[in-house]
Protein backbone atom coordinates (compact mmCIF):
# COMPACT_ATOMS: atom_id res chain seq x y z
CA UNK A 1 0.00 0.00 0.00
CA UNK A 2 1.38 3.22 -0.93
CA UNK A 3 2.17 5.96 1.86
CA UNK A 4 0.34 8.91 2.55
CA UNK A 5 1.97 11.92 1.16
CA UNK A 6 4.33 10.52 -1.22
CA UNK A 7 4.19 10.62 -4.88
CA UNK A 8 5.36 7.75 -7.56
CA UNK A 9 7.72 9.38 -10.03
CA UNK A 10 7.96 6.95 -13.21
CA UNK A 11 11.11 6.90 -14.25
CA UNK A 12 11.87 8.26 -17.46
CA UNK A 13 14.91 7.09 -19.09
CA UNK A 14 16.97 10.15 -20.74
CA UNK A 15 19.71 10.08 -23.00
CA UNK A 16 22.28 12.22 -21.99
CA UNK A 17 23.93 13.95 -24.71
CA UNK A 18 27.44 13.10 -26.00
CA UNK A 19 29.76 16.22 -26.42
CA UNK A 20 32.51 15.44 -29.13
CA UNK A 21 35.57 17.47 -28.20
CA UNK A 22 37.10 20.22 -30.59
CA UNK A 23 40.37 19.57 -32.41
CA UNK A 24 42.36 22.28 -30.40
CA UNK A 25 41.38 20.11 -27.09
CA UNK A 26 42.11 17.07 -28.24
CA UNK A 27 45.43 18.10 -29.41
CA UNK A 28 46.59 19.94 -26.43
CA UNK A 29 48.41 18.39 -24.23
CA UNK A 30 47.33 16.72 -21.22
CA UNK A 31 48.74 15.43 -17.84
CA UNK A 32 48.07 13.09 -15.17
CA UNK A 33 49.40 13.98 -11.47
CA UNK A 34 49.79 10.55 -9.53
CA UNK A 35 52.02 9.74 -6.41
CA UNK A 36 53.69 6.08 -5.20
CA UNK A 37 55.60 4.76 -2.86
CA UNK A 38 54.83 5.60 0.80
CA UNK A 39 51.89 7.46 2.37
CA UNK A 40 52.73 11.29 3.19
CA UNK A 41 49.73 13.52 3.99
CA UNK A 42 51.81 16.54 2.70
CA UNK A 43 52.81 14.62 -0.48
CA UNK A 44 49.63 13.82 -0.92
CA UNK A 45 48.54 17.74 -0.95
CA UNK A 46 51.51 18.41 -3.24
CA UNK A 47 50.30 16.31 -6.22
CA UNK A 48 46.88 18.11 -5.56
CA UNK A 49 48.01 21.47 -5.77
CA UNK A 50 50.77 20.18 -8.63
CA UNK A 51 47.41 19.10 -10.21
CA UNK A 52 45.64 22.18 -9.83
CA UNK A 53 48.36 23.89 -11.42
CA UNK A 54 47.77 22.04 -14.32
CA UNK A 55 44.37 22.84 -15.06
CA UNK A 56 42.35 22.97 -17.11
CA UNK A 57 44.18 20.19 -19.09
CA UNK A 58 44.31 17.52 -16.70
CA UNK A 59 42.45 14.86 -14.11
CA UNK A 60 41.57 16.84 -11.54
CA UNK A 61 39.04 14.17 -10.23
CA UNK A 62 41.33 11.54 -11.02
CA UNK A 63 41.08 8.52 -7.86
CA UNK A 64 44.09 6.59 -7.64
CA UNK A 65 44.84 3.85 -5.43
CA UNK A 66 47.43 1.30 -4.72
CA UNK A 67 45.94 -1.56 -7.37
CA UNK A 68 46.40 0.82 -9.62
CA UNK A 69 49.87 -0.05 -11.57
CA UNK A 70 51.89 1.83 -13.68
CA UNK A 71 50.49 0.32 -16.86
CA UNK A 72 46.73 0.80 -15.92
CA UNK A 73 47.48 4.49 -16.44
CA UNK A 74 49.59 4.12 -19.24
CA UNK A 75 46.83 2.11 -21.22
CA UNK A 76 44.21 4.53 -20.44
CA UNK A 77 46.64 7.78 -21.72
CA UNK A 78 45.19 7.04 -25.74
CA UNK A 79 41.90 7.30 -24.51
CA UNK A 80 42.07 10.72 -22.81
CA UNK A 81 44.44 12.34 -25.01
CA UNK A 82 47.21 12.06 -22.09
CA UNK A 83 50.93 13.36 -23.27
CA UNK A 84 52.90 13.68 -20.07
CA UNK A 85 51.94 12.26 -16.57
CA UNK A 86 54.15 13.83 -12.78
CA UNK A 87 54.65 11.28 -10.62
CA UNK A 88 55.60 12.13 -7.49
CA UNK A 89 57.39 8.73 -5.57
CA UNK A 90 58.53 8.67 -1.97
CA UNK A 91 61.02 6.79 -0.67
CA UNK A 92 62.09 6.38 2.87
CA UNK A 93 65.44 8.29 1.77
CA UNK A 94 64.10 11.04 -0.85
CA UNK A 95 60.87 12.42 -2.50
CA UNK A 96 61.22 12.48 -6.29
CA UNK A 97 59.25 13.97 -9.02
CA UNK A 98 59.18 11.96 -12.46
CA UNK A 99 57.85 13.51 -15.44
CA UNK A 100 56.88 10.80 -17.90
CA UNK A 101 56.42 11.29 -21.87
CA UNK A 102 53.29 9.21 -22.83
CA UNK A 103 53.67 6.52 -23.99
CA UNK A 104 57.02 5.50 -24.49
CA UNK A 105 58.90 7.75 -22.77
CA UNK A 106 62.05 9.79 -22.32
CA UNK A 107 61.60 9.83 -18.44
CA UNK A 108 63.16 12.89 -16.42
CA UNK A 109 63.69 12.26 -12.58
CA UNK A 110 63.97 14.80 -10.37
CA UNK A 111 64.70 15.17 -6.61
CA UNK A 112 63.04 17.53 -4.68
CA UNK A 113 64.95 19.32 -2.11
CA UNK A 114 62.23 21.67 -1.09
CA UNK A 115 58.58 22.35 -1.50
CA UNK A 116 55.88 24.60 0.22
CA UNK A 117 52.44 23.86 0.00
CA UNK A 118 49.73 26.25 -1.58
CA UNK A 119 48.17 26.73 1.20
CA UNK A 120 50.81 27.76 3.13
CA UNK A 121 52.24 29.90 0.13
CA UNK A 122 48.72 31.87 0.47
CA UNK A 123 48.56 32.32 3.80
CA UNK A 124 52.31 33.61 4.52
CA UNK A 125 51.25 36.63 1.68
CA UNK A 126 50.15 40.03 2.93
CA UNK A 127 47.51 40.57 0.61
CA UNK A 128 45.78 37.34 -0.32
CA UNK A 129 44.39 36.94 -4.18
CA UNK A 130 42.88 33.78 -5.16
CA UNK A 131 41.15 34.44 -8.69
CA UNK A 132 38.97 31.06 -9.30
CA UNK A 133 38.23 32.20 -13.21
CA UNK A 134 42.12 32.01 -13.74
CA UNK A 135 42.12 28.50 -13.70
CA UNK A 136 39.74 27.76 -16.36
CA UNK A 137 42.59 28.55 -18.75
CA UNK A 138 46.35 27.20 -18.99
CA UNK A 139 49.45 29.16 -17.37
CA UNK A 140 51.47 31.23 -19.19
CA UNK A 141 54.82 29.26 -19.21
CA UNK A 142 58.45 31.34 -18.77
CA UNK A 143 61.72 29.33 -18.66
CA UNK A 144 64.67 31.12 -17.08
CA UNK A 145 68.62 30.20 -17.89
CA UNK A 146 68.18 26.52 -19.75
CA UNK A 147 70.04 28.30 -22.40
CA UNK A 148 73.36 26.39 -21.15
CA UNK A 149 75.42 23.34 -23.00
CA UNK A 150 73.90 20.27 -22.45
CA UNK A 151 71.60 18.37 -24.61
CA UNK A 152 69.76 17.68 -20.84
CA UNK A 153 68.95 21.17 -20.60
CA UNK A 154 67.40 21.49 -24.27
CA UNK A 155 65.38 18.20 -23.46
CA UNK A 156 64.12 19.75 -19.95
CA UNK A 157 63.34 23.04 -21.53
CA UNK A 158 61.23 20.99 -24.10
CA UNK A 159 59.54 18.84 -21.93
CA UNK A 160 58.30 21.76 -19.78
CA UNK A 161 57.45 23.80 -22.67
CA UNK A 162 55.38 20.45 -23.78
CA UNK A 163 53.67 20.45 -20.71
CA UNK A 164 51.27 23.03 -21.44
CA UNK A 165 49.74 24.77 -24.61
CA UNK A 166 51.24 26.55 -27.29
CA UNK A 167 50.64 30.06 -27.30
CA UNK A 168 50.17 31.86 -30.93
CA UNK A 169 51.06 35.50 -30.52
CA UNK A 170 48.98 36.24 -33.24
CA UNK A 171 45.55 35.20 -32.29
CA UNK A 172 45.93 35.19 -28.50
CA UNK A 173 44.30 37.25 -26.73
CA UNK A 174 45.69 38.55 -23.09
CA UNK A 175 42.38 38.29 -20.46
CA UNK A 176 42.87 34.42 -21.31
CA UNK A 177 46.81 35.15 -19.63
CA UNK A 178 45.85 34.96 -16.11
CA UNK A 179 48.62 33.16 -14.59
CA UNK A 180 52.16 31.91 -15.06
CA UNK A 181 54.58 29.74 -14.52
CA UNK A 182 57.96 30.53 -13.51
CA UNK A 183 60.95 28.12 -14.10
CA UNK A 184 64.18 29.23 -12.98
CA UNK A 185 67.57 27.12 -13.53
CA UNK A 186 70.82 27.91 -11.47
CA UNK A 187 73.81 26.57 -13.63
CA UNK A 188 76.04 26.59 -10.12
CA UNK A 189 74.35 24.68 -8.26
CA UNK A 190 71.89 22.82 -10.82
CA UNK A 191 68.63 23.44 -8.95
CA UNK A 192 66.02 24.23 -10.63
CA UNK A 193 63.05 26.54 -8.90
CA UNK A 194 58.83 25.89 -9.64
CA UNK A 195 57.11 28.89 -8.75
CA UNK A 196 53.72 29.69 -9.65
CA UNK A 197 51.67 33.31 -9.92
CA UNK A 198 48.33 34.93 -10.57
CA UNK A 199 48.49 38.01 -13.04
CA UNK A 200 46.60 41.68 -12.30
CA UNK A 201 46.67 44.46 -14.19
CA UNK A 202 46.42 47.89 -13.01
CA UNK A 203 45.96 51.07 -15.20
CA UNK A 204 48.94 54.53 -14.26
CA UNK A 205 49.28 57.53 -14.50
CA UNK A 206 45.54 57.73 -12.72
CA UNK A 207 44.44 59.51 -9.44
CA UNK A 208 44.48 56.63 -6.82
CA UNK A 209 40.76 57.21 -5.85
CA UNK A 210 39.65 57.00 -9.81
CA UNK A 211 41.85 53.97 -10.03
CA UNK A 212 40.06 52.70 -6.78
CA UNK A 213 36.99 53.06 -8.21
CA UNK A 214 37.45 51.88 -11.56
CA UNK A 215 39.17 48.65 -9.91
CA UNK A 216 36.18 48.03 -8.14
CA UNK A 217 37.65 48.50 -5.47
CA UNK A 218 34.93 50.14 -3.29
CA UNK A 219 36.67 52.68 -0.94
CA UNK A 220 34.81 53.67 2.22
CA UNK A 221 33.57 57.30 1.19
CA UNK A 222 31.50 58.34 4.77
CA UNK A 223 34.06 61.09 5.19
CA UNK A 224 33.14 62.91 2.37
CA UNK A 225 29.89 64.94 1.07
CA UNK A 226 30.40 64.41 -2.46
CA UNK A 227 32.28 62.08 -4.76
CA UNK A 228 34.60 65.51 -5.83
CA UNK A 229 35.98 65.59 -2.72
CA UNK A 230 36.95 61.94 -2.74
CA UNK A 231 38.52 62.34 -6.14
CA UNK A 232 40.54 65.53 -5.15
CA UNK A 233 41.74 64.24 -1.99
CA UNK A 234 42.62 60.99 -3.58
CA UNK A 235 46.83 61.86 -2.67
CA UNK A 236 45.16 61.38 1.13
CA UNK A 237 44.01 57.40 0.51
CA UNK A 238 46.61 55.20 2.05
CA UNK A 239 48.16 52.61 -1.07
CA UNK A 240 50.22 50.01 0.25
CA UNK A 241 51.52 48.99 -3.06
CA UNK A 242 54.70 49.90 -4.48
CA UNK A 243 54.26 51.18 -7.86
CA UNK A 244 57.51 50.14 -9.69
CA UNK A 245 58.68 51.57 -13.10
CA UNK A 246 60.28 48.50 -14.52
CA UNK A 247 56.59 46.58 -14.58
CA UNK A 248 54.89 48.88 -16.65
CA UNK A 249 54.02 47.89 -20.25
CA UNK A 250 51.96 49.10 -22.93
CA UNK A 251 49.33 47.47 -23.58
CA UNK A 252 47.97 46.01 -27.63
CA UNK A 253 44.96 45.13 -26.62
CA UNK A 254 41.79 46.56 -24.37
CA UNK A 255 41.41 44.98 -20.83
CA UNK A 256 39.03 45.18 -18.46
CA UNK A 257 38.91 47.55 -15.10
CA UNK A 258 40.09 50.52 -16.97
CA UNK A 259 43.15 48.72 -18.60
CA UNK A 260 42.93 50.45 -22.16
CA UNK A 261 45.17 49.51 -25.69
CA UNK A 262 47.83 51.97 -26.33
CA UNK A 263 48.12 52.58 -22.70
CA UNK A 264 50.49 52.05 -19.77
CA UNK A 265 49.36 49.45 -16.80
CA UNK A 266 51.16 47.95 -14.42
CA UNK A 267 52.07 43.86 -14.23
CA UNK A 268 51.61 42.56 -10.65
CA UNK A 269 52.56 39.19 -9.65
CA UNK A 270 50.30 37.17 -6.68
CA UNK A 271 52.00 33.71 -5.67
CA UNK A 272 49.91 31.23 -5.62
CA UNK A 273 52.15 28.19 -4.63
CA UNK A 274 52.96 25.60 -4.58
CA UNK A 275 57.18 26.14 -4.24
CA UNK A 276 59.15 23.47 -5.85
CA UNK A 277 62.70 23.35 -5.62
CA UNK A 278 64.13 20.14 -7.00
CA UNK A 279 67.36 19.13 -9.11
CA UNK A 280 67.79 17.16 -12.36
CA UNK A 281 69.29 13.34 -11.14
CA UNK A 282 68.89 11.18 -14.43
CA UNK A 283 66.88 10.68 -18.10
CA UNK A 284 65.85 7.65 -19.36
CA UNK A 285 64.98 6.71 -22.37
CA UNK A 286 61.99 4.58 -22.59
CA UNK A 287 59.32 4.63 -20.16
CA UNK A 288 60.66 4.41 -16.46
CA UNK A 289 63.12 1.74 -17.83
CA UNK A 290 65.40 1.87 -20.66
CA UNK A 291 69.06 3.34 -21.93
CA UNK A 292 70.23 6.02 -19.39
CA UNK A 293 70.91 8.91 -21.61
CA UNK A 294 72.08 11.25 -18.57
CA UNK A 295 73.08 10.56 -14.89
CA UNK A 296 73.90 13.17 -12.45
CA UNK A 297 76.72 11.56 -10.80
CA UNK A 298 77.28 8.17 -12.33
CA UNK A 299 79.22 8.47 -15.12
CA UNK A 300 80.10 5.30 -17.23
CA UNK A 301 82.73 4.30 -20.03
CA UNK A 302 82.01 2.83 -23.41
CA UNK A 303 82.78 -0.64 -22.38
CA UNK A 304 80.29 -0.28 -19.72
CA UNK A 305 77.61 0.98 -21.86
CA UNK A 306 77.53 -1.34 -24.58
CA UNK A 307 77.59 -4.22 -21.35
CA UNK A 308 74.49 -2.55 -20.52
CA UNK A 309 73.13 -2.42 -24.19
CA UNK A 310 73.96 -6.14 -24.89
CA UNK A 311 71.87 -7.28 -21.44
CA UNK A 312 69.04 -5.09 -22.27
CA UNK A 313 68.82 -7.05 -25.75
CA UNK A 314 68.81 -9.51 -24.24
CA UNK A 315 66.01 -9.77 -22.00
CA UNK A 316 64.28 -7.97 -24.64
CA UNK A 317 64.01 -10.70 -26.54
CA UNK A 318 63.83 -13.21 -23.99
CA UNK A 319 60.46 -11.36 -22.57
CA UNK A 320 59.57 -11.26 -26.87
CA UNK A 321 59.89 -15.36 -27.47
CA UNK A 322 58.22 -15.86 -23.51
CA UNK A 323 55.49 -14.09 -25.01
CA UNK A 324 55.47 -15.93 -28.35
CA UNK A 325 55.59 -19.24 -26.87
CA UNK A 326 52.43 -18.20 -24.57
CA UNK A 327 50.11 -17.25 -27.75
CA UNK A 328 51.17 -20.50 -29.11
CA UNK A 329 50.10 -22.24 -26.15
CA UNK A 330 47.01 -20.63 -25.71
CA UNK A 331 46.16 -21.10 -29.47
CA UNK A 332 46.73 -25.00 -28.56
CA UNK A 333 44.10 -24.90 -25.96
CA UNK A 334 41.83 -23.49 -27.96
CA UNK A 335 41.85 -25.90 -30.16
CA UNK A 336 41.46 -29.19 -27.45
CA UNK A 337 38.94 -27.24 -26.16
CA UNK A 338 37.31 -27.26 -29.06
CA UNK A 339 37.77 -30.84 -30.28
CA UNK A 340 36.74 -32.11 -26.30
CA UNK A 341 33.60 -29.93 -27.22
CA UNK A 342 32.81 -32.00 -30.24
CA UNK A 343 33.29 -35.14 -29.00
CA UNK A 344 31.31 -35.28 -25.89
CA UNK A 345 28.57 -34.06 -27.90
CA UNK A 346 27.71 -30.82 -26.08
CA UNK A 347 24.83 -28.52 -26.68
CA UNK A 348 25.06 -26.28 -29.47
CA UNK A 349 23.30 -22.64 -29.17
CA UNK A 350 21.39 -24.51 -32.21
CA UNK A 351 20.21 -27.24 -29.95
CA UNK A 352 19.72 -25.12 -27.38
CA UNK A 353 16.52 -23.25 -29.05
CA UNK A 354 15.44 -26.09 -30.04
CA UNK A 355 15.09 -27.38 -27.10
CA UNK A 356 13.33 -23.81 -25.75
CA UNK A 357 10.84 -24.29 -28.76
CA UNK A 358 9.88 -27.84 -27.90
CA UNK A 359 8.82 -27.10 -24.11
CA UNK A 360 7.06 -23.92 -25.24
CA UNK A 361 4.95 -25.82 -27.79
CA UNK A 362 1.90 -27.66 -27.37
CA UNK A 363 0.61 -30.77 -28.93
CA UNK A 364 1.44 -31.19 -32.48
CA UNK A 365 5.04 -33.30 -32.66
CA UNK A 366 3.54 -36.64 -30.90
CA UNK A 367 0.54 -38.58 -30.73
CA UNK A 368 1.34 -39.89 -27.28
CA UNK A 369 -0.13 -38.84 -24.17
CA UNK A 370 1.37 -38.91 -20.31
CA UNK A 371 -1.34 -42.15 -19.79
CA UNK A 372 0.17 -44.09 -22.78
CA UNK A 373 3.78 -42.94 -22.18
CA UNK A 374 3.77 -44.36 -18.65
CA UNK A 375 2.38 -47.40 -19.41
CA UNK A 376 4.37 -48.22 -22.11
CA UNK A 377 7.86 -47.29 -20.34
CA UNK A 378 6.64 -48.82 -16.66
CA UNK A 379 4.42 -52.11 -17.99
CA UNK A 380 1.54 -51.40 -16.25
CA UNK A 381 -1.52 -48.55 -16.33
CA UNK A 382 -0.95 -45.84 -13.83
CA UNK A 383 -3.16 -45.00 -11.61
CA UNK A 384 -6.42 -42.89 -11.99
CA UNK A 385 -4.84 -40.08 -9.13
CA UNK A 386 -1.59 -39.17 -11.12
CA UNK A 387 -3.14 -37.54 -14.24
CA UNK A 388 -5.93 -36.25 -12.86
CA UNK A 389 -4.73 -32.58 -12.77
CA UNK A 390 -3.61 -32.60 -16.46
CA UNK A 391 -5.23 -32.93 -19.72
CA UNK A 392 -4.83 -35.61 -21.96
CA UNK A 393 -3.36 -33.77 -24.70
CA UNK A 394 -0.06 -32.54 -23.57
CA UNK A 395 2.38 -33.40 -26.03
CA UNK A 396 6.33 -34.65 -25.12
CA UNK A 397 9.03 -32.38 -26.64
CA UNK A 398 11.34 -33.43 -29.17
CA UNK A 399 14.77 -34.21 -27.95
CA UNK A 400 17.46 -33.32 -30.51
CA UNK A 401 19.68 -36.06 -31.56
CA UNK A 402 23.12 -36.46 -29.45
CA UNK A 403 21.68 -33.49 -26.71
CA UNK A 404 22.83 -34.28 -23.62
CA UNK A 405 19.71 -33.66 -22.08
CA UNK A 406 17.00 -36.00 -20.15
CA UNK A 407 13.63 -35.08 -19.27
CA UNK A 408 13.90 -37.80 -16.17
CA UNK A 409 12.55 -36.19 -12.96
CA UNK A 410 14.92 -36.00 -10.25
CA UNK A 411 13.96 -38.44 -7.26
CA UNK A 412 12.92 -36.93 -4.20
CA UNK A 413 14.88 -36.09 -1.18
CA UNK A 414 14.38 -38.10 2.23
CA UNK A 415 14.93 -37.18 5.15
CA UNK A 416 15.38 -39.70 7.21
CA UNK A 417 16.66 -37.64 10.61
CA UNK A 418 13.06 -35.86 10.34
CA UNK A 419 11.51 -39.29 9.57
CA UNK A 420 13.33 -40.15 13.32
CA UNK A 421 12.27 -37.18 14.72
CA UNK A 422 8.69 -38.09 14.45
CA UNK A 423 9.29 -41.44 15.48
CA UNK A 424 10.97 -40.30 18.79
CA UNK A 425 7.93 -37.68 19.41
CA UNK A 426 5.00 -40.14 19.15
CA UNK A 427 7.45 -42.80 21.45
CA UNK A 428 7.15 -40.16 24.22
CA UNK A 429 3.70 -39.21 24.10
CA UNK A 430 2.25 -42.91 23.82
CA UNK A 431 5.46 -45.50 24.68
CA UNK A 432 5.20 -45.18 28.40
CA UNK A 433 1.73 -46.81 28.65
CA UNK A 434 0.89 -50.35 29.26
CA UNK A 435 -2.25 -52.27 28.13
CA UNK A 436 -3.92 -53.06 24.69
CA UNK A 437 -1.42 -52.16 22.48
CA UNK A 438 1.20 -51.41 24.81
CA UNK A 439 4.62 -53.68 24.54
CA UNK A 440 7.04 -54.08 26.99
CA UNK A 441 10.19 -56.31 26.69
CA UNK A 442 12.59 -57.52 29.54
CA UNK A 443 14.44 -54.00 29.52
CA UNK A 444 10.93 -52.42 30.41
CA UNK A 445 9.16 -49.94 28.30
CA UNK A 446 10.06 -49.83 24.82
CA UNK A 447 11.35 -45.54 25.72
CA UNK A 448 13.44 -46.90 28.31
CA UNK A 449 16.82 -47.59 27.51
CA UNK A 450 16.77 -51.13 28.53
CA UNK A 451 15.92 -52.04 25.09
CA UNK A 452 17.76 -51.31 21.98
CA UNK A 453 14.22 -50.26 19.68
CA UNK A 454 11.94 -47.17 20.48
CA UNK A 455 9.26 -46.84 17.95
CA UNK A 456 5.36 -47.60 17.37
CA UNK A 457 3.44 -50.10 15.65
CA UNK A 458 1.92 -49.02 12.33
CA UNK A 459 0.18 -51.61 10.48
CA UNK A 460 1.44 -54.50 12.08
CA UNK A 461 5.35 -53.53 11.98
CA UNK A 462 7.17 -50.94 13.63
CA UNK A 463 9.29 -48.13 12.66
CA UNK A 464 12.30 -46.64 13.95
CA UNK A 465 15.63 -47.91 15.11
CA UNK A 466 15.62 -51.43 15.70
CA UNK A 467 16.75 -54.83 15.26
CA UNK A 468 14.24 -57.84 15.28
CA UNK A 469 13.02 -60.56 12.70
CA UNK A 470 10.15 -59.11 11.66
CA UNK A 471 8.01 -62.00 13.70
CA UNK A 472 5.82 -59.94 16.32
CA UNK A 473 4.13 -61.77 19.48
CA UNK A 474 0.91 -60.54 20.25
CA UNK A 475 0.51 -59.60 24.12
CA UNK A 476 -2.24 -60.79 26.73
CA UNK A 477 -2.94 -57.06 27.29
CA UNK A 478 -1.47 -56.38 29.90
CA UNK A 479 1.43 -55.57 29.19
CA UNK A 480 3.91 -58.89 30.20
CA UNK A 481 4.07 -60.64 26.50
CA UNK A 482 7.33 -61.25 25.33
CA UNK A 483 8.68 -60.29 21.65
CA UNK A 484 11.25 -61.72 20.00
CA UNK A 485 13.70 -59.12 19.33
CA UNK A 486 17.28 -59.18 19.76
CA UNK A 487 17.74 -56.38 22.13
CA UNK A 488 17.47 -56.01 25.71
CA UNK A 489 19.73 -55.30 28.52
CA UNK A 490 22.71 -54.54 28.14
CA UNK A 491 25.50 -57.49 28.88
Amino acid sequence: MRKKGRRNKSKVKVDTPVFEESTAVKNAPHTYVIHRGERCSSVVSLSRDFRRMMEPFTASALRERRVNKIKDFVHLSGFFHVSHMCLFSLSPQTLSLKIIRMPKGPTLTFRVTQYTLAKDVISMSKKQFVDEESFHTPPLVILNSFSGEGKHLKLMASTFQNMFPAINLSTVKLSSLKRCVLLSYNPVSKLIDLRHYSVTVVPVNLNKGVKKVVTRNIPNMSKFDDIADFVEKGHLLSDSEFDDEETHVMLPQNLRRGNLADNKSALRLHEIGPRVTMRLMKVEEDLLTGEVLYHDYIQKNAVEVEELRKKRAAKKRLKEQRKQKQEENKKKKDIKKVEHKAKSGSITDRDKQLLKDAEEAIGDQSDEDDTRYYKEAIGEAPEKELFDGQSGTRKRPFIPKGANYSLKPKKPRLDKKKDYDDDERDDRRGGGRKGKGGFKGKGGSATKKGGKFSGKKIGGEYKGKSKYDGKIKKSDGKGKGKSNFKGGKKK
